[in-house]
């Protein structure tokens, strides 16, 4: 299947449908302090909201798309039809979400042609639908513009880095780079979700976010917004020839910012050459 300007608005349609039949669902579990499974270790966790959720995306992905394949974050990949593909993470920031922060939101990309040709990221706190078809993007049907910042001393970044595992690798490293962005930035933040980071960036929220390893569920909506709203999104450590949405790490910023002057040209690149870029 490729995508037409016509078709990513059909899918982008059916993924803010989707999204939006979590809201009532995500809002009621909000701040209900639910119990907490870990998947992998203590940074992973998961409640049975996030499941619910899934199950309820992946039944109007069902109605509106059958046959498709969908790859969730908790329900792995379900169907059969391979040039429609949809990567669904039913809430990007469960730790948030678990204790009451509230900064997470439900995150949907569609692939079609190996491509992300739509995507919203829904943040069901404050009712707010990011959604990017091959037409453009837009926050609650207004159009949005990747502005903001222009050089690290003004600007805000949002990152998760480091990670316990980006510790575990190389501690004096990586708290090195993590010093760099420190000091070189206005403000750091780590709030807990890329996808919604993503689309802050998307709306000129946040000047820059970086991650280096992340799942395509968590970033593939995320950066079409990105793309689509006129600022910049490069992939880190992905597999030569293979589509961004498929590598690991990205940094993206607003249009506009001078990346190529900012402390994390050379962030990247130590932190890609560690990741197999």
């Amino acid at each position: 299947m490729n995508a037409d300007v016509p078709a990513s608005r059909e899918l982008a349609a059916i993924a803010e449908l989707a999204a939006r039949a979590t809201g009532d669902l995500l809002r009621t579990g909000f701040r209900s302090r639910p119990e907490v499974d870990l998947k992998h270790d203590i940074h992973d966790p998961v409640t049975v909201h996030d499941h619910a959720a899934e199950e309820t995306i992946r039944e109007v992905l069902a109605e509106h798309a059958p046959g498709c394949v969908v790859i969730g974050e908790e329900g792995g990949r379900q169907g059969t039809d391979g040039d429609l593909c949809w990567y669904v993470d039913p809430i990007d920031g469960t730790a948030n979400f678990a204790v009451g922060l509230p900064f997470f939101c439900t995150s949907i990309g569609a692939v079609a042609g190996g491509e992300v040709v739509a995507g919203v990221v829904y943040d069901p706190v404050r009712d707010e639908m990011f959604s990017a078809s091959l037409d453009g993007a837009t926050c609650n049907g207004e159009r949005i513009e990747s502005r903001g910042a222009a050089r690290d001393e003004t600007a805000v970044v949002a990152t998760s880095y480091p990670s316990a595992r980006d510790l575990r690798d190389d501690r004096d490293e990586v708290l090195r780079r993590f010093g760099l962005m420190v000091d070189a930035f206005a403000t750091v933040r780590r709030p807990g979700s890329a996808a919604l980071a993503l689309a802050h960036v998307a709306a000129g929220w946040t000047d820059v976010s970086f991650d280096p390893r992340l799942n395509t569920w968590d970033l593939a909506a995320g950066l079409l917004l990105v793309r689509q709203a006129g600022g910049t999104y490069l992939p880190l450590g992905g597999r030569p020839g293979a589509p961004d949405h498929e590598a690991p790490g990205y940094v993206a910023c607003v249009g506009g910012f001078d990346l190529a002057g900012s402390v994390m040209t050379e962030v990247i690149g130590l932190s890609s050459a560690g990741s197999g870029a």
